[in-house]
């Protein structure tokens, strides 16, 4: 595993359009290479409840263990973590990587997340696996993804300026 040079560590609640972010983060005009780790889909859904369960069962033994696996071959010199889901996800990557660490935290409304079918489900948009992050963390960036392509275009544009200029 390389030692990255950047790290930006997104986040945000579903349907937020972190994956879309990520990758627009990542397009080829924009000098990043990276792989999406997961997609949104419903599938995914049907499995949710038992994913967090899974998950939170994982985290309680080993906080670090989907943050390694996350960076795990990694060889790029600039990574982007798609879906930081808690406390401890930040704070595994600035014990890690420290200074080189950028949080991203990836907004949108209830009405356009709702027009991406999101539906509140109990157990799991009340869960800390979604919530984790709603405080404790001043963000680095705060990217509003409610579906103006020119508006996101414009942050993210700000976004890689200050990336590249810290490179």
């Amino acid at each position: 595993m390389a030692v990255p040079r950047a790290v930006l560590v997104l986040s945000g609640k579903r349907k937020s359009g972190k994956d879309f972010v990520a990758e627009e983060l990542t397009e080829p005009e924009h000098g990043l290479d990276f792989q999406r780790l997961l997609d949104a889909s419903d599938y995914k859904e049907m499995f949710r409840q038992d994913m967090i369960r899974w998950g939170e069962e994982k985290r309680n033994t080993d906080p670090g263990f989907f943050c390694r696996a996350a960076v795990e071959g990694a060889l790029q010199p600039v990574w982007v973590v798609s879906d930081a889901r808690r406390l401890s996800d930040v704070e595994w990557f600035r014990d890690v990587y420290g200074d080189v660490v950028q949080t991203v935290r990836v907004v949108a409304t209830e009405e356009t997340r709702k027009r991406r079918n999101w539906v509140f489900v109990t157990g799991v948009d009340d869960a800390e696996s979604e919530c984790g992050l709603d405080q404790g963390v001043a963000f680095d960036w705060v990217i509003t993804n409610d579906g103006d392509e020119v508006a996101l275009g414009e942050q993210l544009e700000v976004l890689l300026q200050s990336l590249h200029r810290s490179l």
